[in-house]
């Protein structure tokens, strides 16, 4: 299913047009994504499993993922849509490579740094649901500027290295380090105030 077009001066298709071609049942839809995402897909995967045979793996089941899903589901962001199932197949697939005693990722290490924002008993009846926690967090995101939501969801969301970060925005790696420790501050904040247990 990973097929990467070698004509690489071809024109991008839209998402909408790629969702129709999902809809309609034509096998191009695959290609169509795949010449679209295939390189961040695979840093997503990659940033979270840490090997590149796994990346592609789970580049290959998340186009069969989205084979499956389209229809029914119709995505009003399809590249959301797509990191939501590879991030899903690779957490999956690290946590099997983890029982195996495989070298921890990138994911490891950044979701260590959000450790001190949740308690082991966040709640009275020792849980908070996901749902709830998924609206506070989503509000949270909402709050923050354009650059501190990248930078948060680049680390958190898409197990980016620090370094790539950095890079990205073109500050230091000191700069982004200050921007996440003030962004954590920021989220303890905000789960105190909603009586999330810290």
């Amino acid at each position: 299913m990973g097929l990467q077009s070698k004509n690489t001066s071809r024109e991008i298709m839209s998402d909408e047009k790629i969702i129709e071609l999902y809809w309609a049942r034509d096998e191009r839809a695959i290609n169509e994504t795949d010449f679209k995402y295939r390189r961040y897909l695979r840093t997503v995967a990659y940033n979270i499993v840490r090997d590149r045979q796994d990346s592609e793996e789970c580049l290959n089941d998340t186009y069969l993922g989205a084979w499956n899903s389209i229809p029914p589901s119709r995505p009003r962001v399809l590249k959301a849509f797509l990191t939501v199932i590879m991030r899903r197949i690779a957490i999956n697939r690290y946590h099997s490579n983890s029982k195996k005693g495989v070298v921890p990722s990138e994911m490891t290490v950044s979701l260590s740094e959000l450790e001190n924002c949740l308690s082991e008993d966040p709640g009275d009846d020792g849980q908070v649901s996901a749902e709830y926690l998924g609206h506070v967090i989503s509000d949270f995101l909402r709050s923050l500027n354009e650059r501190r939501r990248f930078i948060f969801m680049s680390r958190y969301y898409m197990a980016e290295p620090i370094d790539s970060i950095a890079r990205e925005l073109g500050v230091s790696r000191s700069t982004v380090n200050k921007e996440l420790a003030a962004i954590r501050d920021l989220l303890w904040k905000k789960l105190e105030s909603e009586g999330i247990k810290i």
